[in-house]
């Protein structure tokens, strides 16, 4: 009996085996673009290999795939529309200079006296606006690369303050395809999952904050020109207002007022689209000239643009074109195509039962609240290495430990903050993950370089497991304990 399950514990390896080489391949070959498409095409190979293996060892039959893959999507649903909502809501935020605005103000508060923390806090700032680390790093990350060398610090520790402030933002921000995930995998309110990922966001970040604080107070000041000058750039390209500021506050209210995610994010974006005409009329009218017509059409079409399509904006400088550019609903759609594989991939192994045999390694050492959390880290962490991508650590590692906790009777965004502490905070840190190649090519540090200096990184998924010890705000309730079938015990 032991012999068999071996054998098939073996078996259950092969897909994730299969699934890792091809995604190093993928990465190696494709970079920062794998998700464009290579990533997609591994996952349904992967998901191929897992059926066949299955029907022809085990006799699984494929309706039981077929079910399985469809119920999953069906729950991911709503997800793709959020994901899609979006990219719209960036759209039109960013054209209507209520992005732009925020970025100017973080700017703002820089000191170069103390240089590294308010690197750190404005790229937290505009990683917020934009729900984007990558964005941040590219544009906003490069300038402040400049501005630290010039005042001495080593390369390694500003991209490891660029790095921190970055991912806080991402992890926080409404508008982070990845905070959606986690939340819609964890069948959790996207904007409860955001205030219980405070619990352990918020003293990761203010510890990282101090680190850099007590390591930078010894540097000189010099001139931050490079600053000013994206700040004039944006002001130039933009007619900033303070009444622009009305429509984050709404959003707020909307949030406040726990509204559906979906339709805070449709007013949200509507209200941006009515700002970006009232405000940016000029910019909306030259995005929609290329059709050609009467002012009204192109004025509508422009709007409609702003919404769906990516669009570019010239400031004269090409960082910031890059940093105000837009992907709209379309720019969505390479992610909404990964989840979607990596749906079928997560479905594929749960009904071969191969998740089941794997989750089985994992099970002795999840019987108590700490122990559960930290497995869900650790396996977090493991998965960004095994499958070199963060969207795929998210699904698969909440495919593996979602029974688990239904079992254990916790709720969901225990979970959610789990895998969000872990997954997607570690992805940068491993140096053939899609991520963390591609921060290490956009600035110029080796990986391993700048890991050791990524604190807010690295404190993340150590305060997930002491705020997990401490039991502040988890709640384990035992008449929702099942037996890990549904059925309450």
């Amino acid at each position: 009996m032991k012999r068999k399950t071996l054998t098939r514990l073996a078996i259950s390896l092969i897909p994730i085996v299969l699934l890792m080489a091809m995604m190093v391949l993928v990465i190696k070959v494709y970079g920062g673009d794998a998700i464009c498409g290579g990533s997609q095409v591994a996952l349904i190979i992967a998901s191929g290999i897992c059926i066949w293996l299955s029907t022809w060892l085990f006799k699984t039959p494929w309706k039981k795939f077929e079910d399985e893959i469809r119920d999953n999507i069906s729950d991911l649903s709503m997800t793709l529309l959020i994901l899609l909502m979006i990219g719209a809501l960036s759209g039109a935020w960013t054209v209507s200079g209520i992005v732009p605005s925020f970025i100017c103000y973080g700017m703002q508060i820089i000191n170069p006296r103390i240089f590294l923390v308010t690197a750190c806090i404005i790229c937290a700032i505009v990683s917020v606006a934009t729900g984007s680390s990558w964005t941040t790093i590219a544009t906003i990350g490069v300038a402040l690369m400049g501005i630290g060398k010039a005042q001495g610090f080593s390369d390694p520790l500003i991209a490891g303050a660029i790095i921190s402030g970055a991912y806080f933002g991402d992890k926080i921000s409404p508008l982070s395809d990845t905070t959606v995930l986690a939340s819609s995998i964890g069948k959790v309110s996207l904007f409860s999952h955001i205030r219980y990922l405070m619990i352990t966001t918020v003293p990761s970040f203010v510890i990282a904050l101090v680190i850099f604080l007590i390591l930078g107070l010894s540097h000189d000041t010099l001139d931050a020109s490079r600053m000013t000058e994206y700040a004039d750039g944006i002001r130039s390209t933009f007619n900033l207002s303070p009444w622009l500021m009305a429509v984050p506050a709404l959003t707020a209210l909307m949030i406040a007022r726990k509204m559906p995610p979906v339709v805070v994010l449709a007013l949200s974006a509507l209200c941006g689209v009515v700002a970006a005409l009232i405000f940016q009329g000029e910019t909306v009218y030259g995005i929609g000239a290329v059709h050609g017509g009467s002012d009204a059409k192109i004025r509508l079409l422009g709007a409609m643009e702003i919404l769906y399509n990516s669009t570019s904006i010239d400031s004269g400088n090409a960082d910031i074109n890059a940093l105000i550019a837009t992907r709209g609903m379309r720019g969505m759609l390479n992610t909404v195509y990964l989840v979607i594989c990596s749906m079928c991939f997560g479905s594929s192994m749960k009904a071969s039962g191969m998740l089941h045999q794997l989750a089985s390694l994992i099970i002795p050492f999840t019987r108590k609240r700490v122990s559960l959390v930290a497995s869900t880290v650790g396996t977090g962490i493991v998965m960004n290495g095994v499958v070199a991508d963060q969207y795929l650590s998210i699904i698969l590692t909440s495919s593996i430990f979602k029974d688990i906790y239904e079992k254990e009777g916790f709720e969901g965004k225990l979970m959610s903050r789990s895998i969000e502490d872990s997954s997607t905070i570690t992805s940068p840190l491993v140096p053939w993950n899609s991520c963390g190649m591609t921060q290490s090519t956009i600035l110029g540090v080796s990986t391993l370089a700048y890991a050791p200096y990524c604190f807010f990184n690295l404190i993340s998924p150590l305060m997930s497991i002491i705020i997990a010890a401490t039991g502040y705000r988890i709640c384990r309730d035992m008449s929702r304990k099942t037996d890990g079938t549904g059925k309450r015990d």
